[in-house]
């Protein structure tokens, strides 16, 4: 076997170091979606969803490996459409040969995974775990940190939307408050609210926040931004094709790692 071309379950060993699979919740469903375990890799597509225009771009990139945060197969499929999400894509993958794998909530979780790459976007200093798992020292849900210096709400938003790439942020909190301490959840944070509020964060980012979230957050006094979980993934997300091409070249591997650049969120603003 060729040192330089790992095959895919090389693969997921690797991975299994940078998110170990121990750390996903238990309704989740990372590791391997589709593929063949033998199947040797030379180029790896990253993006957010697996779906049809992933799977596609990543065979115009002449891919072997769609890697994706969001698993494409939650729960045993009772049918199979060949014409539904996702059916239509597992059979697309396969008959192209194109093997997709996630790295779901073992990569929220992990240490230097999306908490910690949307942390680093944003230049949180002195940043911590904002809700630690039972005996896994840097690992849990979410990130709190300090930003770089006392920052009043409303020029914060303005800052974070262009971080994230966005002209529109829904927000709950007294927009002239000082903002000194951020605490950031990639993707649905909502349920992280009095963690955040206990762990002393002027501000709560996430996504998906919920109307009884952002009732709470009001109540206890904690700002919120809700980003969408799209954008406060997929800004952590572009990180990870760095980490990848690193911990490659540290393997001895001649992989080639791409992002998909033009996926779309699947919910917009009219």
């Amino acid at each position: 076997m060729d040192p330089m071309m790992p095959t895919l379950q090389d693969m997921l060993a690797f991975l299994d170091q940078v998110a170990p699979v121990d750390l996903a919740e238990s309704w989740d469903n990372p590791g391997l979606q589709v593929g063949d375990l033998s199947q040797r890799i030379q180029r790896v597509s990253v993006a957010l969803d697996p779906t049809l225009d992933s799977v596609r771009a990543s065979l115009e990139q002449d891919s072997q490996l769609l890697l994706t945060h969001h698993p494409l197969i939650f729960s045993p499929l009772s049918s199979f459409d060949l014409h539904a999400y996702p059916a239509n894509v597992i059979l697309e993958a396969a008959k192209a040969g194109l093997s997709i794998v996630t790295a779901h909530t073992n990569l929220d979780q992990a240490e230097g995974g999306i908490n910690d790459m949307l942390a680093e976007s944003l230049q949180l200093r002195q940043v911590r775990v904002l809700k630690e798992v039972d005996g896994k020292t840097g690992c849990g849900l979410g990130r709190i940190g300090e930003w770089p210096s006392p920052i009043v709400l409303t020029v914060l938003i303005e800052r974070i939307k262009e971080i994230l790439g966005t002209s529109r942020l829904k927000t709950t909190g007294d927009l002239d408050r000082t903002i000194r301490r951020v605490a950031v959840v990639g993707g649905s944070g909502g349920s992280l609210v009095r963690e955040a509020f206990q762990k002393g964060a002027d501000l709560l980012l996430t996504g998906d926040v919920g109307h009884h979230h952002a009732l709470e957050a009001r109540t206890l006094g904690l700002a919120m931004i809700d980003g969408g979980h799209f954008l406060t993934e997929r800004l952590a997300l572009k990180r990870l094709t760095g980490l990848l091409r690193r911990g490659f070249k540290t393997q001895g591997w001649d992989v080639r790692v791409t992002f998909f650049a033009e996926e779309a969120d699947p919910m917009i603003w009219v």
